[in-house]
């Protein structure tokens, strides 16, 4: 009994000694040789706050604090480096590596892509000396501006080569999982979403999403997206190419989305609702891929069927021939028109209109600052004659003004006055409006 007891302690102690050895070990001298070797080979500074060794789970080299660039660009909580035991005394080492809360800036991206430019010009490829297996990354962050990205997980396997072999990245509520696996010389991903929110651009809240890509060397085919929101179906395909400049074409179409909460998103002041569907193709270039949603070009073709305008009457407005009158809705059967977007730059051309009230055209450029610059053209039904009032769209996206133009109303007195209410006002708005679309003409000369 006595001489368990001893042995036991004797273990104890043993375990105790192993444990808290490693931390009695100065590595600094090692840690500062790494900063520097580090350092060069990106760029910019390295620096790491502390290390040690440890021996259990397994034995590992731990080190703390770590961060690379001039404005921390990549910081690293805790990363770890665990050895395979098999192969410390072979000709190559096989490693595993944890990551712990990692967060990645933006500007991080140069610097990685800088590596990859350097990594690329090297002529001759040296001796594989550390094969890394396998890499887990726990609770990444991605410090991206203008953009609300969730927490991540990420497992990654590498060759013997230390390329990419299979890897799973999944949010921390698991709304977003995507899988990577090997597919005949290239890697297919898949990506499921489920009750998520999209992290840029309009918080758009997706009920269900699916998309398998395939990556390749130089491009990535995305041959189908499905996706499920606001009760409506989106459907598209693209491909995107890296070789020389960053390039991107595809296609996209929408089948009865309820429109009215989306657009809510983009104007609270004035907004649609209804089933909104269309189709249309996109493309665009860039030297850098941060840039690429800068210079697309799209065309779109949209209908939004038994909806209402709300926020504005534009019967209300056409009959004052005075000022916008704030509030207010108007009922539609049909609005439709052409989407065009250049950069951040869009324009809506052929717009039309058509209730059992009235039948309106017209066409807007939103310009980059969101300020408007349209004009249009509403007919009201009166007894048997439909008087065409033409119509002036400033403003911005989130306060769009919608008023009678200047001409329409320079007409109308001069046509009451004239001829007197009624004939002449209805003479008077009708000439204003020749003259309108005769400046437009000249104008687009």
């Amino acid at each position: 009994m006595k001489k368990n007891k001893k042995i036991l302690i004797g273990m104890l102690a043993l375990i105790s000694v192993l444990i808290i050895l490693p931390f009695f070990i100065p590595i600094r001298t090692y840690l500062n040789e790494a900063e520097k070797l580090a350092s060069d080979q990106l760029g910019v500074p390295v620096s790491i706050s502390s290390g040690h060794l440890m021996l259990f789970p397994s034995p590992r080299v731990v080190i703390d604090g770590l961060s690379v660039g001039n404005d921390d660009e990549l910081k690293v909580e805790q990363l770890a480096v665990i050895p395979s035991l098999s192969t410390v005394f072979s000709e190559t080492r096989v490693v595993d590596i944890s990551v712990t809360r990692p967060t990645v800036k933006k500007a991080a991206v140069v610097i990685l892509s800088a590596l990859l430019d350097k990594n690329q010009e090297e002529t001759s490829e040296p001796s594989t000396v550390v094969n890394v297996r396998h890499v887990a990354v726990d609770a990444l962050t991605l410090d991206w501006p203008d953009m609300k990205l969730p927490a991540l997980n990420l497992e990654v396997n590498l060759t013997n080569a230390n390329q990419l072999d299979s890897a799973k990245l999944e949010t921390l509520d698991a709304t977003l999982v995507a899988n990577i696996t090997p597919e005949a010389g290239a890697h297919l991903i898949s990506v499921r979403a489920k009750k998520w929110t999209l992290p840029a651009g309009l918080p758009l809240f997706i009920d269900s999403a699916e998309l398998d890509m395939h990556l390749k060397a130089d491009r990535l085919e995305i041959p189908r997206v499905d996706v499920a929101l606001y009760g409506g179906k989106i459907t598209a395909n693209l491909n995107v190419f890296w070789s020389k400049n960053w390039r991107t074409s595809g296609h996209v179409n929408i089948e009865n989305l309820a429109v009215k909460e989306p657009s809510r998103l983009v104007s609270r002041a004035v907004y649609l609702s209804g089933d909104l569907s269309g189709n249309g193709r996109f493309s665009g270039s860039a030297k850098d891929v941060s840039a690429l949603a800068d210079y697309l070009n799209a065309d779109f073709k949209f209908t939004v069927n038994h909806g209402v305008l709300h926020g504005l009457d534009l019967i209300k407005v056409a009959s004052l021939l005075t000022k916008q009158t704030a509030g207010g809705q108007t009922a539609f059967d049909e609005f439709s028109g052409t989407l065009n977007a250049k950069g951040k730059q869009y324009y809506l051309s052929h717009l039309k209109m058509t209730s059992g009230l009235l039948s309106g055209t017209g066409q807007v450029k939103i310009n980059a600052n969101k300020e408007l610059d349209g004009t249009g053209e509403i007919e009201l039904k009166r007894s048997v004659s439909l008087v065409a009032i033409p119509l002036d769209v400033s403003g911005t996206v989130d306060n769009p003004v919608v008023l009678p133009s200047k001409a329409a109303i320079a007409g109308a007195v001069a046509g009451t006055a004239i001829l007197g209410p009624g004939v002449g006002t209805s003479v008077g708005i009708k000439a204003a409006g020749a003259l309108d679309k005769l400046k437009g003409l000249f104008q687009n000369d």
